[in-house]
């Protein structure tokens, strides 16, 4: 753990801002002749070509993700199907959500009170297990597929916030990457399902994936999914995210996926949550929770 303290503050501000994307300037062409009065040949014109810097198109993300709703099933998950190629191995950059640091030093900035703005914006309601007062607001830095530096968020529960910062500290200096880190808002807990779900979070007022009468330990801000698509949830016939087919292969590991010689699980296990890729009879690798269900 570095010796750079947690910053509490009684309110963070949010600023909704995105990522600037750099055109790419055309190649450059040099074309050199040399003309001589000889009867001798023509010489061939001497072509230099300098190739402009092109992105990582694995970092790109795919138009239709997120836009192609699923078929919902009885058990309120949507049906399951095959992994698209381009999400077989997935490395993706996050699309524009907070202002990038603008460095990649480690940072942690807690507010006890949940903003209203953040609030407003989150999966908070009135009839949700835990009060809004006893939830907590962090940013801080994660890196991403695209091997750049970003700022992402959590609400967490109040007594967990601070823990919880820290792991995702040890977490951050390995570099482990993440394809994005925000707040749920009630519109992606209510969207129909889409099967490409990939969003790191915590508090989430829902119940537990596949239930019908229980709270899910976010709904009280006590677990954190990393990466679900990396690391879904799997139990026979129920998948969740429902595409992520490809992941149930853990033989092959993936950057992003979670084991247990993950950094992920060392840093959980550090502050005593329980990981879900330890539960019988189902697994929920993405999974962490200070209950350890």
């Amino acid at each position: 753990m570095r010796s750079l303290p947690l910053v509490l503050v009684p309110c963070a501000l949010v600023v909704a801002g995105c990522s600037l994307l750099t055109s790419q300037e055309p190649s450059e062409v040099r074309v050199t002749s040399t003309v001589t009065a000889s009867a001798e040949p023509r010489p061939v014109p001497t072509v230099t070509v300098t190739e402009s810097p092109v992105n990582d198109p694995t970092y790109d993300r795919p138009l239709w993700l997120g836009q192609v709703p699923l078929d919902v099933e009885e058990d309120n998950l949507g049906e399951r199907g095959p992994t698209p190629p381009e999400l077989e191995d997935r490395q993706l950059e996050p699309p524009p959500w907070l202002p990038d640091p603008v460095d990649d030093a480690w940072f942690a900035t807690v507010s006890m009170d949940v903003p209203e703005d953040v609030a407003e914006r989150s999966s908070w309601e009135p009839n949700c297990p835990v009060h809004i007062d006893d939830l907590a607001y962090v940013t801080m830095p994660y890196w991403g597929f695209d091997q750049q530096v970003h700022t992402g968020e959590m609400i967490v529960h109040d007594d967990h916030v601070e823990a919880v910062a820290g792991a995702f500290e040890k977490i951050f200096d390995a570099q482990f990457p993440i394809e994005e880190m925000r707040v749920i808002s009630r519109e992606d807990r209510d969207s129909p399902p889409t099967g490409d779900h990939n969003v790191t979070s915590a508090f989430t007022c829902r119940l537990v994936v596949g239930a019908a009468t229980v709270w899910s330990q976010h709904a009280y801000g006590m677990a954190v999914d990393i990466n679900p698509f990396h690391n879904p949830f799997y139990k026979g016939e129920e998948l969740f995210p429902e595409l992520a087919e490809a992941y149930l292969d853990r033989d092959w590991i993936r950057r992003g996926m979670i084991d247990e010689q993950s950094v992920v699980y060392d840093a959980f296990a550090e502050i005593g949550w329980g990981w879900g890729g330890h539960w019988t009879g189902r697994e929920d690798w993405m999974h962490f929770s200070a209950t350890g269900g």
